[in-house]
């Protein structure tokens, strides 16, 4: 037996391994298995130029073996194995990868990759146990060897006796801590859950003896526990099939094993890209929202994987906010990963794919609009605020993505349209793309400033969801036409010609004497020939509509924002004789017209009122 000690670099690392490169101690599985199926790889590698090496897929395998008893762990594969001096070099000398090597010196080609290329893995073992054996026979040879180390203090070497060629790593776990129960790691249901998380894709079979309850032979009802040496993961992910082999059920039940949601998911969109960078994708856009999706504990992000092995459970990265609500998995076998495989080193290659999904997840929702609307108007229903908030959280940079799939309620049959369908409609000499906001479509069709505009013949868009306005003011105009609110003081819509009035001058002073009264309320009281059957209205001016105000108070810390509204009163509508009447004869009638006119404005917008009580006191001196 040989004693070795690391080199003084290597203690460091070693420690650095133990405490900080991996977040989760857990992980030691996933490096331990990646590490067995690069060994089975490189049988497969050697047998491409030796023709004495035949390499059957069916007798490579790698088990998994816990036993409680002596506290033991042991990953068993039948791979390369590994000579004295591998043994020294790779496992002696940290990061020293005799995967990388290999690869290296082999081309490496039929879709197959090494995954442990940095040769630090083998030590996140540590992380779970004080002493660590491994026990390997490398192909050709016919000596085995044990190598074996508690950790810093260094490592021993020595010939043993093995039969079959491969390599046992047997961990020690440690006994639990306060903070650490160390005892589940061998505990067969956790292992199994471990490997289906991080390993279940590894192409060769990883094993294990699992424990059930049988009928004992020869009885009838006595039953007793017996052991089945079973295949616990996949090994060939659905994403790596061919499209033409697998069905809509396939997808689905992949969606649901995945646990990506209960429901049934409205599309699935599968990539096989071969470009830049090489990836695999099985994207789903879902039919319902997932029920936390505006909270801060939804995590948006792909399942992202690295030659079939689990490196993050949500890459936020791969998908923008807009299209948040998708979930999938990718998979490539070109991303730099970082010593610990669980963040990436370079984000150029991520940047490449999350564009490619991005647009890919577009036109599949232009498909949907397109061939099937019906469909697409229940996905939009579920997911179409979240569409709009992308358009006003990136300040319009991706309208060009996002416009197109927009849907409106319109006046035209209180039908969802697009923006194209509506620009395809408007009047020939019409500037602008018209819109009205309220809380609901039945408000927002009774608003007397719609009734104006569809006398006239505009088709009017209304904005219903607290985001639309917020939205459409970033998007500023679609196909050069640019939005206007209907309760804007300037529509550029030819109003009804005004009949000779020999009062002008008085009812000028009127709306005065009006504004005097409605002083801090209004910037203006103006006399419309907008107005048809309606009395008062109120119209804006600037930037922030009367709906803007109402959600932007609404929000924590909102302040006090106020729209710059004019009070417009029906010129043609008798109100307008008993408002003269009381001008030219009772200042305190006018006053009290005023002030209810003023307040049914406020109601007719959904806007609250000043006081109440004065309000109802006011009608009944008026009954």
């Amino acid at each position: 037996m040989e004693k070795k000690e690391f080199k003084a670099e290597s203690k460091r690392l070693l420690d650095l391994m133990i405490n900080s490169i991996y977040t989760n101690k857990e992980i030691f599985l996933r490096e331990l298995i990646s590490n067995a199926s690069d060994a089975i790889d490189k049988i497969y590698y050697k047998a491409l130029t030796d023709d004495n090496i035949v390499f059957n897929k069916n007798d490579y395998y790698i088990k998994v073996i816990p036993n409680k008893e002596n506290r033991t762990l042991t990953i068993s594969d039948t791979g390369i194995g590994m000579t004295k001096e591998e043994l020294d070099n790779n496992l002696g000398i940290i990061a020293n990868s005799g995967s990388y090597a290999f690869k290296k010196e082999n081309e490496i080609k039929d879709g197959y990759d090494i995954i442990g290329q940095f040769g630090v893995g083998f030590y996140s073992a540590f992380m779970v146990a004080d002493k660590v054996t491994v026990i390997s026979k490398a192909l050709g040879s016919d000596k085995a060897y044990k190598w074996e180390s508690e950790g810093v203090d260094g490592y021993t070497i020595e010939e043993v006796e093995k039969d079959n060629v491969g390599t046992d790593i047997i961990l020690r776990i440690k006994k639990n801590t306060e903070d650490e129960e160390y005892d589940d790691y061998l505990d067969t249901y956790t292992l199994k859950s471990i490997v289906r998380k991080y390993s279940d894709f590894i192409r060769y079979p990883i094993k294990m003896d699992i424990k059930s309850r049988k009928l004992k032979e020869g009885t009838e009802s006595e039953y007793e526990d017996v052991y089945e040496e079973k295949t616990i993961n996949s090994m060939v992910p659905i994403w790596r099939k061919n499209k033409n082999e697998l069905k809509d059920e396939n997808y689905a039940n992949f969606y649901s094993e995945k646990h990506f949601g209960f429901d049934k998911p409205l599309r699935h969109i599968h990539l096989s890209v071969d470009g830049a960078v090489r990836y695999n994708a099985i994207l789903y856009i879902p039919s319902e929202m997932p029920f936390n999706f505006y909270t801060k504990d939804y995590e948006k992000g792909l399942e992202l994987y690295s030659s079939g092995v689990l490196i993050m459970d949500k890459c936020g990265d791969l998908l923008p906010d807009y299209f948040g609500f998708v979930k999938g998995v990718v998979d490539s076998e070109d991303l730099s990963l970082n010593i610990s495989r669980e963040i990436l080193q370079h984000d150029r290659q991520l940047k490449l794919i999350a564009k490619k999904i991005r647009d890919k997840i577009k036109d599949e929702l232009s498909l949907l609009l397109k061939n099937e609307r019906e469909k697409y108007e229940e996905f939009f229903d579920v997911f179409g605020k979240q569409l709009k908030y992308g358009i006003y959280q990136e300040f319009g940079t991706n309208k060009e993505i996002l416009q197109d799939l927009l849907l409106f309620y319109s006046s035209k049959d209180m039908k969802l349209v697009t923006l194209d369908e509506y620009v395809s409609r408007m009047k020939e000499d019409q500037k602008y793309i018209y819109y009205a906001s309220g809380e609901s479509l039945d408000r927002v069709d009774k608003l007397p400033q719609v009734e104006f505009m569809k006398d006239k013949g505009y088709e009017v868009l209304y904005f219903i969801d607290e985001i639309d306005e917020f939205a459409i003011k970033v998007l500023h105009c679609y196909k050069d036409k640019e939005f206007k609110s209907v309760s804007s003081s300037d529509l550029d819509v030819e109003e009804s010609e005004e009949k000779e009035d020999t009062k002008s001058e008085e009812k000028s002073k009127l709306v005065e004497a009006m504004k005097d009264l409605l002083a801090g309320k209004v910037k203006e009281v103006k006399i419309s020939n907008r107005l048809k059957n309606h009395p008062v209205y109120l119209s804006t001016e600037g930037e922030i509509s009367i709906e803007m105000e109402k959600v932007l108070n609404q929000m924590p810390n909102g302040g006090n924002i106020k729209a710059e509204k004019i009070l417009e009163i029906n010129g043609n509508h008798k109100v307008i004789e008993k408002l003269m009447e009381a001008y030219e004869s009772d200042a305190e009638k006018l006053d009290l017209y005023t002030n209810l006119l003023y307040n049914q404005a406020l109601l007719i917008e959904g806007l609250p009122i000043d006081d109440p009580v004065e309000f109802t006191n006011n009608i009944w001196k008026l009954l």
